[in-house]
């Protein structure tokens, strides 16, 4: 690998970025104690409980309701548990715009599946099941993306570590990570991403983040 992608290198990535990547994976894996800690770890860095919230619901959209409400009960015992020791961790903010409705909500949710992915998003498999891109675009880019407490950037590099950690859905993990570079994310900040990933959750997670970058860089190298 090259050496300016080298083992452990997180260059690129902030304490807060560095902190939802472990969150994301242990939640999607469904692995409670590594959250445990994962979560203490990003509060003590400054993660607010409002992001770290968002990010577990959002783990719901990739994992399924169990994982993400497991992970989010985890969250509100290590809140509450840190509240008892003493610690008084930020509260953040709650989204500032109003989520739009029906048709409003179908035609934001087509326009942000669209700037994510770079074009509009069709297909094969949405010809056989087109329910499943409309329940894309209306809920997971209309609901979920048209809140604004978290930014794209923060969203794929979430839900990039939760698809990172689970197998065979390496497909959605390579868009993803499409995504993240049509959204301004540079090949050296998913390393990084990478990285974090092999030090606080685990080597094969890492590794299927590098295919996938690789992969990527090919595409858009032809």
């Amino acid at each position: 690998m090259n050496s300016k992608y080298s083992r452990f290198s997180v260059t690129g990535l902030d304490a807060h970025q560095q902190a939802i990547i472990p969150i994301s994976a242990c939640a999607a894996a469904g692995n409670m104690s590594a959250l445990d800690q994962a979560l203490n770890q990003g509060l003590d860095a400054g993660l607010s409980v409002a992001v770290v919230r968002e990010i577990l619901v959002q783990v719901y959209a990739y994992a399924g309701f169990p994982r993400s409400l497991n992970a989010l009960s985890e969250l509100m015992r290590v809140a509450q548990a840190r509240r008892q020791r003493g610690i008084q961790d930020e509260a953040g903010r709650e989204p500032g715009r109003p989520i739009p409705k029906g048709d409003a909500l179908l035609a934001a949710g087509t326009a942000n599946q669209t700037r994510l992915a770079g074009g509009p998003v069709s297909g094969p498999l949405f010809d056989f099941a087109p329910q499943a891109n409309e329940y894309l675009r209306t809920h997971l880019f209309g609901d979920i993306f048209e809140r604004d407490n978290l930014d794209w950037q923060i969203r794929e590099l979430a839900t990039v570590s939760m698809l990172a950690a689970m197998s065979g859905v390496e497909p959605q993990l390579q868009s993803h990570i499409g995504i993240s570079m049509n959204i301004g994310l540079r090949p050296e900040q998913l390393y990084a991403l990478a990285a974090v990933l092999e030090a606080r959750f685990g080597l094969e997670a890492a590794e299927r983040v590098r295919v996938g970058i690789q992969c990527q860089l090919d595409v858009r190298h032809e």
